[in-house]
């Protein structure tokens, strides 16, 4: 795994830290996390909520990056199913989530925002202690402390 990488990710990638929902530098090109997972034998997908700034263009947006399949309901319970379920996914490693843009959005529907940071810290949580991480970068600052 390339030095550049930062420590948390190369520790969530090699499986010596759990994973979880991580910042990552503004000024890190997000290409490097995705390379990295890639090497790592995990897939990645970038989720990028630039200009998104209600629950359906979140949706909408999270339906095309992630590949959902068809029958994705377009709700919130749809997106933890389809976090949670990953049998439509091939079969993996480990799975990365960057998401870029998400300030905008979170600034936009901070309710909505909070509802996501829930989803996504549940959906990691649940693929915690299985042989399939979920790990997600939240580009250019934090997302939920402690996830």
């Amino acid at each position: 795994m390339s030095a550049e990488v930062p420590r948390a990710l190369a520790a969530v990638l090699d499986g010596r830290t759990p994973a979880g929902v991580l910042p990552w530098p503004a000024d890190r090109p997000v290409a490097d996390a995705l390379a990295a997972a890639r090497d790592a034998g995990w897939d990645g997908a970038a989720l990028d909520l630039a200009g998104v700034a209600d629950k359906a263009g979140f949706l909408d947006r999270c339906a095309a990056a992630l590949e959902f399949p068809a029958y994705f309901g377009h709700n919130w319970d749809a997106l933890v199913d389809c976090l949670t379920d990953l049998s439509w996914c091939p079969p993996s490693r480990g799975r990365l989530l960057v998401i870029t843009g998400w300030q905008e959005y979170a600034a936009a529907a901070p309710e909505d925002w909070s509802v996501v940071e829930g989803v996504l810290a549940d959906s990691v949580g649940y693929w915690r202690d299985t042989d399939t991480g979920l790990a997600v970068i939240m580009a250019g600052g934090r997302g939920r402390q402690g996830a």
